[in-house]
């Protein structure tokens, strides 16, 4: 047990929440200062999708899926996987999942 933004929480011994239901912006941004984040919209809009994906479609959207979402939403075309993983250094698909409050992805590579 671990309390996040003033909220007890369950999580992994890799910071991950046990629970989707624990989430919130507030936990969300305790998970992101836990792992040296700052999070800026484009951190928020990643994280969101990602949520989104899984919650109700029970989708794990690896990076390229990634790109190509925030391409359409940022109205980037020019946008790379490089410019996500400068997001989240340890991989859109895999940090984002976690700073989401989503269970870590057992997916190997990105594309």
């Amino acid at each position: 047990m671990a309390t996040l933004a003033g909220t007890d929480v369950e999580i992994t011994d890799e910071g991950y929440l046990k629970n989707v239901n624990d989430w919130n912006e507030d936990v969300m941004k305790a998970l992101a200062e836990a792992d040296g984040i700052e999070l800026t919209d484009k951190h928020i809009d990643l994280i969101k999708y990602l949520r989104e994906a899984h919650v109700s479609k029970g989708e794990e959207p690896n990076e390229r899926a990634i790109v190509k979402a925030m391409k359409s939403l940022w109205g980037d075309k020019k946008l790379k996987s490089k410019d996500c993983f400068a997001l989240f250094p340890n991989a859109p698909s895999k940090q984002g999942r976690k700073l989401a409050g989503l269970p870590k992805s057992n997916r190997k590579g990105g594309y």
